[in-house]
Parts: structure tokens; C-alpha cells; sequence
């Protein structure tokens, strides 16, 4: 059974008081492109750094990746290589799609079709089910099994579910400026 992600944001009034602002389970957002993939987006700050005080901010869960000092907070949902239909549909089309319900997730990804992509982002990932294998650049693949933390530091990868169960990760992502 695939866990449903589900957000709970606990903000402050503006008197103050501490209260559960929202509570509920996030939507998936599917896409052509990817079958079998799901993404749901949880939460994000805008681009400069996070804010806290009384009020409750709104979530900037777009575009896909935050600019220096922004976040996202996202669950990504993999099945099995093994099971999952090829793309169909004319490819400008399944391109069109991403780029408005993801908008900014394709021009990480290097041309030709490559799962190979790069992100100007500090990120934390946490698998919560199923296995999933990070392909870097040099070729060597790790195998990341639940309760495993991955931290990609701006790094060119890949990820695979060569498993026979859908996987889902937890990833934090965080705005940052490239050195060099």
C-alpha cells in the first residue's frame, strides 16, 4: 500500500496564538511525460529566505524549483521501471503539459531523453517505501532503501526504480547560487 502524503501546517494568528491552519492530504500532479510518476507539492517559501511571525503564508509550490534562499517540500511518487508505459502522445504536446502543471522541471534535464538532470538546489531526500536506485555522474548507482537520507549538493544524477514496488521520497530543496 502506497502512503498518502498528507500536510498539516501549524501557523500563528495574528493575535498570536498557535493554531493548525490546514490539514489534509496533498494531491498528486501527474504528467504524460512521466507515466506512473506522481508529484505532490506540498509547500514552499518564496525566493530570498523564509519568513515566520503571525499570519500564515501562503505556499509557493511553483515553479518546480525554488530560486537562492527558496524551498520546496515535495513527495515523489516512482513505480517500477518494469511496469511503467513508455510516454505516448506527440512529444511537443507531453512537453507543453510539464511545463504548465511543473512548470521549470524539464530545463534540468539534459537533452536527448536522459533521466540525467542538474539542479542549482540543496537537497534532502528521505525514502519513506520502496527502493530506488541514484545514478551519478561517474556511473555508479547507490541503492536507497526507506529511512534512507540522500543530500544532493547541486549534483548531476538520476533516479531508478528498478524494484517490483513503487517508491515514494520525501525531498527538500533549497534555492542556491552555483559556485564556478
Amino acid at each position: 500500500m502506497t502512503l498518502q502524503p498528507r500536510l498539516v501546517v501549524a501557523a500563528r494568528t495574528e493575535d498570536g496564538t498557535s493554531v493548525v491552519a490546514a490539514d489534509g492530504p496533498v494531491p498528486p500532479v501527474t504528467v504524460g511525460a512521466w507515466p506512473g510518476s506522481r508529484f505532490h507539492l506540498a509547500w514552499g517559501s518564496e525566493d530570498g529566505g523564509a519568513r515566520v511571525g503571525n499570519g500564515t503564508p501562503a505556499p509557493v509550490t511553483l515553479p518546480f524549483f525554488p530560486g537562492p534562499g527558496g524551498t520546496r517540500l515535495l513527495f515523489a511518487h516512482y513505480e517500477p521501471q518494469s511496469t511503467t508505459p513508455v510516454p505516448a502522445g506527440d512529444p511537443d504536446e507531453l512537453a507543453a503539459e510539464v511545463e504548465e502543471k511543473l512548470p521549470g522541471l524539464l530545463d534540468v534535464f539534459e537533452p536527448g531523453g536522459s533521466p540525467l538532470h542538474t539542479t542549482d538546489t540543496l537537497d534532502y531526500g528521505i525514502c519513506l517505501q520502496g527502493e530506488l536506485h541514484l545514478e551519478l555522474d561517474d556511473g555508479r548507482e547507490v541503492l536507497i532503501t526507506p529511512g534512507t537520507c540522500v543530500v544532493q549538493v547541486g549534483t548531476r544524477h538520476a533516479w531508478h526504480n528498478r524494484g517490483t514496488e513503487a517508491a515514494l521520497m520525501c525531498f527538500v530543496g533549497i534555492g542556491a547560487d552555483r559556485d564556478g
